[in-house]
């Protein structure tokens, strides 16, 4: 069961990379006027507009498969983690030691009359 999970997170983290990499390697929609005008890349492989089609759609499927996985890790991994004690129940009672030795006069002194009030 061990390995599926760390296949599963390893195809996971590499899903991720490869959206964080389209998306940064897309144009944003201004982008689109200057290829209108004849100064885009009408003339690479896929076409004028075909590049923005096929890696919008490419991160689509991605994030898709991102997220399945994501459901997958969730579901595998559900009730794995046994918790047997709070941190809370390692305290004893005995040892919360409260300081009380501070008297009044140890407190900073607030004057009584404020300046902003009229």
């Amino acid at each position: 069961m061990n390995d599926i999970l760390s296949l599963l997170l390893s195809f996971h983290v590499i899903i991720a990379f490869l959206i964080i990499a389209l998306i940064l390697v897309q144009k944003g929609k201004g982008a689109d006027m200057g290829s209108a005008f004849g100064a885009g890349a009408s003339g690479s492989i896929f076409g004028a507009k075909g590049s923005a089609n096929f890696l919008s759609r490419t991160t689509a499927v991605l994030a898709t498969i991102f997220f399945i996985t994501s459901l997958a890790l969730a579901y595998l991994n559900k009730g794995t983690i046994q918790i047997d004690s709070s941190v809370l129940d390692t305290i004893q009672p005995n040892e919360i030691i409260i300081d009380e030795s501070k008297n009044e006069e140890s407190l900073p002194l607030i004057p009584l009359d404020s300046p902003n009030e009229r």
